[in-house]
């Protein structure tokens, strides 16, 4: 990929679509920071990073320890990620999870810990939400509550970038990487 200009407006979303290894995924870390780009920048208009990291990277392994209940697992990225916003109950409410969350993570299933993966994006407040396959393991109730999710945050003047194979509910411009223009 050369050449890549990205504009994604406050309120709006992106969908990155592609094939795999057409650099989804990659693209996505590196706007996160996580991985350094080859050339040029990226720049976050409007933001003051004295406030803190403004980028929320939910990659497709969900960040869950086993050991850790899905209270604690909250309580961990909140006070990682600063910028406390939506409280720890609130939040396992908002997902679905409030009847586990004394439950150590081992014992939920695959979609309930996407779902935890997910209510890390609201306990610390990000402008950017950058989310790789969103939709793994989720059911049909898990995908039009990620929809919900994406809706709201867009709605508040939030940004979102997510690669995905799956149609997400969410009106956004697709991107389609890995094709010839």
């Amino acid at each position: 990929m050369r050449d890549v200009t990205l504009s994604v407006p406050a309120g709006t979303g992106l969908m990155l679509r592609g094939a795999n290894g057409a650099g989804k995924s990659t693209l996505l870390l590196t706007l996160a920071g996580l991985l350094a780009p080859l050339s040029g920048t990226i720049a976050l208009e409007g933001f003051d990073a004295e406030e803190g990291p403004a980028f929320h990277y939910c990659g497709h392994r969900n960040g869950v320890r086993s050991r850790l209940t899905t209270e604690e697992t909250l309580t961990f990225w909140r006070d990682l990620n600063g910028r406390p916003a939506l409280g720890i109950e609130a939040a396992l409410e908002r997902v679905g999870l409030s009847r586990q969350a004394g439950l150590d993570a081992a014992y939920l299933s695959a979609g309930q810990q996407r779902r935890l993966a997910l209510a890390r994006l609201l306990v610390s407040a990000r402008p950017v939400w950058l989310l790789d396959e969103p939709t793994s393991a989720l059911d049909a109730a898990g995908q039009a509550l990620l929809a919900d999710l994406v809706k709201s945050h867009l709605a508040e003047g939030g940004m979102a970038v997510i690669a995905s194979h799956d149609a997400i509910a969410v009106e956004m411009p697709t991107l389609m990487l890995g094709e010839a223009a």
